[in-house]
C-alpha cells in the first residue's frame, strides 16, 4: 500500500486528536504505511470548527503540514451537484459536507478513508477503504 494517495476524512483526524494513544490510530497507520494523504478542504472547515480552544488550532495547524489539500474547485462542486441530485431523486441524501468530500475523492479518483461508512457508502463511484487494512482496527 506504500505511497497511494488516499482523502482522509475528518473522523480519522478527531480519532487521532482525541485518543491519548496516538500510535494506535488509524492516522498513525497511515504515515506509517506511507500513504500519501490529501485532505479536502472542506475537512480543513470542518476540523476548524470544532476546534475550540486555542491549543486546538494550534494542534490543528501542526497537523494539517503533513496533508496535501484538495481544494473545492468548480469541478468538484459540478460533481457535488451531480451527486446531490442522484441522491436526491434516491431519497437517499446525506449531509452536504460528506457530499463534498466525496465529490472531491471521485473527482481525484481515489478512495476515502473515513469512520463512517454508512454515508459515503451512498455515492456512486467513490471507493472507501476498509478498515481493517490497518493493523489492530
Amino acid at each position: 500500500m506504500a505511497h497511494r494517495d488516499i482523502l482522509i476524512d475528518s473522523s480519522i483526524f478527531i480519532d487521532f486528536l482525541r485518543k491519548n494513544h496516538k500510535t494506535r490510530t488509524i492516522l498513525w497507520q497511515v504515515m506509517e504505511q506511507e500513504l500519501h494523504g490529501i485532505i479536502s478542504t472542506i475537512t480543513v472547515f470542518e476540523l476548524y470548527a470544532g476546534a475550540v480552544t486555542e491549543q486546538h488550532v494550534e494542534d490543528l495547524q501542526r497537523l494539517l503540514k503533513w496533508f496535501e489539500l484538495a481544494p473545492f474547485s468548480e469541478a468538484v462542486a459540478k460533481r457535488a451537484a451531480a451527486i446531490y441530485l442522484r441522491l436526491k431523486s434516491e431519497n437517499k441524501l446525506v449531509g452536504f459536507k460528506d457530499i463534498f468530500i466525496g465529490a472531491t475523492a471521485v473527482e481525484l479518483d481515489i478512495p476515502v478513508l473515513t469512520l463512517n461508512h454508512r454515508h459515503f457508502q451512498r455515492i456512486e463511484g467513490l471507493a472507501l477503504l476498509p478498515l481493517d487494512k490497518f493493523t489492530g482496527f
